[in-house]
């Protein structure tokens, strides 16, 4: 989906029943991952309007929250300052063309963002570089499915294998990666109304 797209959806995008779910669920699945502290930094990549590190804001330090669309940062913004969280900042980034930024964290996530992204390989590889040493990536992403998730002309992945997933976090340098099953998520589609599973993929550096 083009930048203007989630521009235009963004004031509307927490509407949905079904992405606050799937959003907890992918924060549970995190949680499980991963052992948290307060004083851990983390960074979402493709935050979209904060769902899921609302989620997760309460067990971590400080937060950053990045994505390339005005639209969804204003409204993530505007969350930010109603509830007077401290410890959630944003930034509008675009891994694909911009510059790493200088930070390091110890654990970045995102949530069905990779299969928006034309080069997975690359993107991980500068996941990668943004941890800190022994820091921690958690991916959750569709399965493989028939095409039917998104609406006709999508242009990105139709989910993954994830024995193809699992390869290229291990080619990014990854260790110790295993891929799970998050949830499943339900949506209307071309076809009626479809369930689709949704994994986790955790790698640490």
């Amino acid at each position: 989906m083009p930048n203007s797209e989630f521009d235009t959806k963004a004031k509307e995008w927490d509407s949905k029943p079904r992405r606050i779910a799937l959003a907890h669920a992918v924060a549970d699945a995190i949680r499980k991952e991963v052992r948290f502290h307060k004083k851990m930094a983390a960074f979402e990549y493709g935050c979209g309007t904060g769902l899921v590190s609302f989620a997760l804001q309460p067990y971590l330090g400080h937060i950053t929250l990045a994505d390339s669309s005005e639209g969804m940062l204003a409204v993530l913004n505007g969350k930010i300052a109603e509830a007077g969280i401290t410890n959630m900042s944003t930034i509008k980034l675009d891994l694909d063309v911009d510059p790493l930024p200088a930070a390091r964290y110890h654990l970045l996530y995102t949530s069905m963002v990779l299969h928006h992204i034309a080069d997975t390989q690359m993107m991980l590889q500068r996941f990668y570089s943004l941890l800190t040493p022994s820091g921690h990536v958690c991916i959750a992403d569709l399965d493989k499915e028939d095409g039917t998730f998104h609406e006709p002309g999508f242009e990105g992945h139709n989910g993954f294998d994830r024995n193809a997933i699992r390869k290229q976090l291990i080619g990014a340098g990854f260790q110790n990666v295993r891929v799970v099953t998050c949830t499943h998520t339900t949506k209307e589609t071309i076809n009626g109304i479809k369930t689709f599973s949704v994994f986790l993929a955790a790698g640490d550096k």
